[in-house]
């Protein structure tokens, strides 16, 4: 069993500090209630679960400390960043990589998000380090755990992040739902937890690495900044979004087979109906929190993309993405977007069969049951399967 005291006393020692930022000691609370109670984890997954919690939380607090000791740092504007989000599993990480195309735009790389402190403004040499040791070692703890992790989820040494590993320092990470099997502290998240506090937290880290470097616009992704957007405002208020729009019956059996995937390596047996049972209402929850911020006044600042669009022209798109942020749209950032596309092919990772059937769920009445979202966006139904 995982013991609270037990952890928040080694975050402090590796730390070297006592936790000030109380607030999201109730998080990490209910998260360890949930992960005790909810299902039992096997003995490899109780101990990852545990390391994560602690090396993440220690992030936090060496952040902490960096704007203590430098409170310029705290200073640093981060100017109308985009969130790239959208329904998990609807192209939102195929987004990111044609903004990353673009270096108008800053990206969290995968080696700073694990490993985001000292600050890379203030120690050039630590980073390449880091970028060596932290990107190649979690290049390949993932994969080598997971079959087909490549065909799942793009994951490159030196490639953009997602937030979800920032979010993680708060105990605040909606995707905590797809690798462990707590649907409790997801029930906790919306409808008790503090998001505005984790997105203070998640912007002192775009600070820390942005001081002392150069300032292009911010580009951040992660499917579940959706459930939060109005958080993210009180935090980020000129922000802008970029939402991906996929069919959602796709999208959901998608997630569950991931999900299925990613709980397997933590826990002795991972029942699928159960995985569908909740991933319906997973992605059931995040729909209802895209319509109700898009009906109101703030829902102007989303851009809407056509998964298939994108995928069949994305240069196309980002331009038409560009007009909508009110920037120009470059010649050779479309020349860049459309060599990405050709040098990356669907299918080139590998290939991600899955079916909703094998998670108890009828794609008809997955359909009727999000035929709302559907509608109001003019999707289409997609051949359940296709990648």
């Amino acid at each position: 069993m995982l013991n609270v005291a037990d952890i928040v006393g080694e975050i402090e020692t590796r730390a070297g500090i006592a936790d000030p930022e109380l607030v999201f000691r109730s998080n990490l609370e209910h998260f360890v209630a949930a992960l005790n109670s909810d299902n039992r984890l096997s003995a490899p997954g109780e101990a990852s679960v545990r390391k994560s919690l602690i090396d993440r939380a220690a992030d936090r607090l060496e952040g902490l400390e960096w704007v203590r000791e430098h409170p310029q740092i705290g200073e640093e504007v981060i100017a109308q960043p985009v969130f790239l989000t959208g329904l998990p599993r609807s192209g939102t990480t195929y987004l990111q990589y044609l903004f990353d195309r673009d270096p108008r735009f800053r990206l969290i790389r995968t080696w700073e998000s694990i490993s985001p402190s000292p600050p890379p403004g203030f120690d050039a040499e630590s980073v390449r380090r880091r970028k060596s040791e932290e990107a190649e070692r979690r290049r390949q703890a993932i994969p080598r755990k997971i079959e087909g992790f490549e065909a799942l989820h793009l994951l490159d040494l030196d490639g953009p992040d997602e937030c979800h590993v920032f979010m993680e320092q708060t105990c605040s990470a909606a995707g905590y739902q797809n690798v462990y099997d707590v649907p409790s502290y997801f029930d906790y998240m919306m409808t008790a937890l503090d998001f505005a506090a984790s997105y203070r937290v998640h912007k002192r880290q775009l600070q820390l690495l942005q001081w002392r470097m150069q300032r292009p616009r911010w580009a951040v992704k992660y499917p579940n900044h959706v459930i939060a957007m109005d958080a993210i405002l009180q935090v980020y208020p000129d922000a802008r979004f970029v939402m991906t729009h996929r069919d959602p019956v796709q999208t959901l059996a998608s997630i569950s087979k991931m999900t299925l995937t990613l709980r397997g390596t933590r826990y002795e047996k991972v029942d699928p109906k159960r995985v569908g049972r909740q991933m319906l209402d997973f992605v059931r929850h995040h729909i209802d929190r895209i319509m109700a911020f898009c009906k109101s006044p703030a829902g102007r600042r989303i851009t809407h993309v056509d998964y298939y669009r994108v995928v069949a022209d994305p240069a196309a798109v980002m331009a038409d993405v560009h007009a909508a942020l009110e920037i120009d749209s470059p010649q050779e950032v479309r020349a860049a977007v459309a060599d990405w596309r050709r040098r990356n092919p669907q299918g080139a990772r590998g290939s991600n069969p899955y079916t909703l059937e094998q998670f108890g769920l009828n794609p008809d009445e997955v359909a009727e049951r999000y035929g709302d979202y559907m509608r109001h966006f003019d999707i289409p139904r997609e051949q359940e399967g296709l990648k």
